[in-house]
């Protein structure tokens, strides 16, 4: 396998010459064949160096936006099937979403006793800094009233488990940056619509309730999902016989749904009430959809290993799909939009470290709260892009944000876990210099 990695690394240097060579004579078929056969060629062997593993997740970013901006048409439409449909969208942000669950444990949501002023700190970072951030750059660049409220939505949702991955790279405060990420996805249902009715609500039209319910279907709906797996992993058995049964009476319930029992619904209630009966009946199907993956996985034993990987399938998709859908658009405010990733992120780091320091955060809680601030859900902004049926203008600040967010995350994780590693050298190199001096003392 490593052998083929190498080859593949190969075959991508020998394409990327062809494909300059056909720039040059300007073959237009030619350097676009090479120009995507280079960055999936690229993207299977740079695997095959240690150094390079942890970027490959943003080498298949790129290499969907590349393929987007390059095929438009071949990521919009399959026969009759569109492939920006809404619904589409949604479950495969839920897929994504739940792969990210599966990472997460209820065990998260128990830190807080421990890391309670931490957290605190880093909800309000996360919920003030960034939104904030966003708005300020939408006053500067000229952008479409769409495409900006798409750079506030980036800011004003929660952070991500990518953040997780780099606060575990730089070997910083891991425990603290996993509850905030679990306590700011509970959050977001509330302060996401919040911001984007405050600060986009003259960009775009925007629904409070809508936005809400969406979230919750995006996010909790799915987290709650893999919560129930990881509870069903300890919990006794009478529990596990009490939520078999309950899944088993849900499955009928969902099973009478399109048989003409959510016609009933709609014309027996109203509207508000039609909506709160879909919300819950998502959370049914996520209560079915546990227990049958907590099952499945007692017959493959990797299938929590392998969930990671369908989750970067479904951001490589509407990725592909969002860059498609907004390419136009992207060629005309294309590198602005990469100069406010730029700024955005930055500005995070900047700002999530120095509050955290000025709060009283000892410095490895303060660089956990960097890359916390910093990093948004970018799953969640284009699943909720998508939901509003606006994926190539409002969807093109995540696509966009995204695999700058992990290429910088990746950086800053390195050199920070650099000299942490330093810092953990001289302290130990310290305490024997100690250690020695204490008998010549004592004599």
């Amino acid at each position: 396998m490593q052998l083929v990695r190498k080859s593949l690394l190969y075959i991508s240097g020998l394409l990327l010459v062809v494909m300059l060579f056909a720039i040059m004579g300007g073959f237009t078929s030619i350097w676009q064949v090479t120009a995507v056969g280079f960055c999936v060629a690229f993207s299977l062997g740079m695997g095959s160096f240690e150094k390079w593993k942890g970027y490959q997740y943003t080498a298949w970013i790129m290499t969907a936006v590349v393929a987007g901006m390059i095929y438009p048409e071949a990521f919009l439409q399959w026969g009759d099937f569109d492939l920006r449909n809404k619904w589409v969208i949604l479950f495969v942000v839920q897929g994504v979403m739940f792969g990210m669950g599966i990472q997460m444990s209820l065990r998260d949501f128990s830190n807080l006793a421990t890391t309670g002023k931490g957290v605190l700190v880093g909800l309000l970072s996360q919920f003030s800094i960034m939104p904030l951030i966003g708005f300020m750059l939408t006053q500067i660049f000229d952008f479409d009233p769409e495409i900006a409220a798409g750079i506030i939505l980036m800011g004003a949702c929660s952070s991500g488990l990518a953040s997780n991955v780099m606060v575990y790279l730089a070997r910083a405060n891991l425990v603290l940056s996993v509850t905030v990420t679990a306590m700011a996805t509970m959050l977001a249902p509330l302060m996401t619509p919040f911001w984007m009715k405050t600060l986009a609500g003259t960009l775009i039209d925007i629904e409070f309730i809508s936005m809400m319910m969406s979230i919750i279907k995006i996010v909790l709906v799915p987290i709650g999902a893999a919560l129930l797996h990881d509870f069903l992993k300890h919990a006794p058995t009478r529990y596990k016989s009490k939520i078999y049964g309950v899944a088993a009476f849900v499955a009928v319930y969902l099973a009478a749904l399109p048989l003409g029992l959510w016609e009933y619904f709609s014309n027996a209630f109203t509207a508000p009430a039609l909506q709160s009966l879909e919300i819950f009946t998502f959370f049914m199907g996520a209560i079915v959809f546990g227990v049958l993956y907590h099952v499945a996985t007692r017959y493959i034993r990797r299938l929590d290993q392998l969930m990671p990987y369908i989750s970067m399938f479904g951001i490589v998709y509407f990725t592909t799909v969002t860059t498609a859908a907004g390419r136009d658009n992207l060629l005309q405010v294309g590198v602005l939009l990469f100069m406010a990733s730029v700024i955005h992120n930055g500005l995070g780091y900047f700002f999530g470290y120095w509050l955290s320091r000025l709060l009283g955060l000892d410095v490895n809680s303060a660089r956990s709260m960097a890359l916390e601030v910093g990093l948004q859900n970018g799953g969640m902004a284009s699943g909720l892009a998508g939901s509003m049926g606006k994926l190539g203008t409002v969807g093109l600040a995540p696509a966009v944000f995204s695999p700058w967010m992990n290429i910088s995350g990746s950086i800053l994780a390195n050199y920070w876990r650099k000299k942490s590693l330093k810092e953990e050298a001289e302290e130990e190199e310290q305490e024997a210099k100690e250690k020695i001096k204490e008998p010549i003392s004592a004599e």
